[in-house]
């Protein structure tokens, strides 16, 4: 199942449930009519249980839109709040038409509503175990791209020989600074600062002009504000919301949201990078 797309073992598991749901159904329904013949006992629980697949098409589809945090759980919620009642309503009807069971429709849907209610959290739960499982695969192969992109900067910097070298203004006086050594830069108006080995210089030139002149195998924007050294990054972890906390050499630490985060991964595949 690990290497299986997540969509093929959740409609492999449904049809899997659909299937021993329906015949075990059809086999308490023999019990109770021995006159019932099999075929008929297999398409009426079959179609009552069939009824459910557009409530699991929806279910699927607010999570793909909300995600499973609070926002996907509210509207599953208020989608059960609606799919429970109207699932047993449709159950009563096919008991009606296959069973010719007649009488008060409304006290038949109240007495489906039990297993409506187990048969929907049954739904929510597989599906958000689901979507669990694709934002895991998703995290652990977009970790890989990083750990890649990170050994590229590295082996970049390393074949760089001699590093270039940025003029950097500290205080009254300048000093010529290794590319290798800067940690990340931050901008500040028409300022760049340099980050470095504990200290902090200026550079009179703005991010983008900068980052035009440093390597895009070592150098890569994590903020629209800042560029950051790939090389010098020691760990990167994982947010919540998407993003990546890289913490550098230094113990320094910087976020590189979602959209430079996929931005950097593009162009690890050699795919065009949108400027800014």
């Amino acid at each position: 199942m690990k290497r299986l797309p997540t969509a093929t073992w959740v409609w492999a598991f449904t049809a899997y449930s659909w299937l021993a749901t329906t015949v075990s159904a059809a086999w308490f329904a023999r019990r109770a009519d021995p006159d019932l013949g099999v075929g008929a006992s297999l398409l009426w629980q079959g179609s009552i249980y069939a009824a459910w697949l557009p409530a699991a098409g929806l279910v699927w589809l607010l999570l793909r839109r909300f995600g499973g945090g609070a926002g996907g759980l509210a509207a599953l919620i208020m989608a059960g709040l609606v799919c429970i009642p109207l699932e047993a309503f449709v159950a009563s009807l096919i008991d009606a038409g296959m069973a010719g069971r007649t009488g008060d429709l409304a006290a038949r849907t109240l007495a489906r509503l039990p297993v409506a209610i187990l048969l929907y959290t049954a739904i929510v739960a597989v599906a958000l175990a689901a979507a669990h499982h694709r934002r895991a695969r998703e995290a652990q192969a977009r970790a890989d791209d990083l750990s890649a992109l990170l050994s590229t900067a590295r082996a970049a910097q390393t074949e760089a020989t001699p590093s270039p070298r940025l003029l950097v203004s500290l205080g009254g006086r300048r000093a010529a600074i290794d590319t290798a050594e800067i940690e990340w830069l931050g901008a500040a108006g028409n300022y760049v600062v340099v980050h470095w080995a504990g200290r902090e210089g200026l550079i009179r030139e703005t991010l983008q002009t900068l980052a035009d002149r440093l390597d895009p195998a070592v150098f890569a924007r994590c903020h629209r504000s800042t560029l950051v050294n790939l090389a010098r990054v020691k760990t990167a972890q994982p947010l919540s919301d998407g993003a990546w906390r890289l913490t550098l050499e230094s113990g320094a630490e910087l976020v590189a949201s979602r959209t430079y985060r996929d931005a950097i991964l593009r162009r690890l595949k050699g795919e065009a990078t949108p400027a800014g």
